[in-house]
C-alpha cells in the first residue's frame, strides 16, 4: 500500500489498481493553492464544505469514484467501510460529520475527519477492534489539539499514526504533536510505502507526510 498526502485532510491510498481518495477539496475551496486531482474507485468524504467535498475532481481516466458521504455501512471493490457521526470543526464552527472505518488488505484504517472531541461515541469504540493506522487532525484551532489528538490515537491503541490538518512541516502543532508522541526527530517522508506485515509490532509509531 502507498500513501500520498496532497494537503489538509486529502490522502491517496493505493493498494494495487485500487486508489482510495480521503476528503478530497472541491475547485471552491480556499485553502489549496492546487486542486489535488486523481482517479479514485473510493472517495471517502467527512463533511459537505467545500475543503472536504471535491469527489468530483476524482475523476479522471478510467476512474469512476463510489462516493461515501456519511454514516452507514458499504461494501466497495472488498473495501468494507463503516461510517459514523461524529462533531467536525470548519469555519469556526462545529458541523456533524463523519469518522470512517475501512478494512481492506487484512488492516483496519480510521481516517477521523475534522474531529473536534477525543472522547468518541460508544458505539465507535465498541465496534473496533485493532487499528492499524490512524489518519488524525492535529489542530489549526478547528479540531482537536496535538495534545488531545495523541491522546486519541493512544486511546485507540493505533499502530501507526498519520497526522493532517495542519499548515505544513514547520508547523507549531505538528511540533507539539511530535512532543507529545516522543517523535521529534522524525523526518517528513515523500510517500509513505507499507505492508500488513511492517505493522506487527508497531505500537503508536508515528509518520509524517510531505504534501505533494
Amino acid at each position: 500500500m502507498i500513501i500520498t498526502y496532497h494537503g489538509h485532510e486529502c490522502f491517496k491510498i493505493q493498494f494495487g489498481n485500487t486508489i482510495i481518495a480521503t476528503n478530497p477539496p472541491s475547485k471552491d475551496s480556499k485553502i489549496f493553492s492546487k486542486t489535488p486531482k486523481f482517479g479514485a474507485d473510493l472517495v471517502i468524504q467527512s463533511l459537505n464544505h467545500t475543503d472536504y467535498n471535491g469527489g468530483e475532481n476524482m475523476f479522471y481516466g478510467d476512474k469512476v469514484p463510489f462516493v461515501v458521504r456519511g454514516p452507514g455501512e458499504y461494501e466497495i471493490q472488498d473495501i468494507v467501510v463503516r461510517g459514523f457521526q461524529t462533531t467536525c470543526g470548519v469555519d469556526g464552527k462545529e458541523m456533524v460529520g463523519a469518522l470512517y472505518s475501512m478494512i481492506f488488505e487484512g488492516m483496519h484504517i480510521v481516517f477521523t475527519g475534522p474531529l473536534t472531541s477525543k472522547d468518541l461515541s460508544k458505539e465507535i469504540l465498541e465496534s473496533f477492534d485493532e487499528v492499524d493506522i490512524l489518519f488524525v487532525p492535529i489542530g489549526n484551532n478547528e479540531t482537536l489539539d496535538p495534545a488531545d489528538a495523541y491522546k486519541l490515537a493512544v486511546k485507540l491503541e493505533a499502530r501507526l499514526i498519520i497526522p493532517m490538518h495542519y499548515d505544513g512541516e514547520g508547523d507549531k502543532a505538528l511540533k507539539t504533536f511530535l512532543e507529545e508522541g516522543g517523535a521529534e526527530k522524525i523526518k517528513p517522508e515523500d510517500k509513505l510505502t507499507i505492508k500488513r506485515r511492517d505493522l506487527d509490532g508497531m505500537e503508536g509509531e508515528i509518520a509524517v507526510l510531505k504534501a505533494q
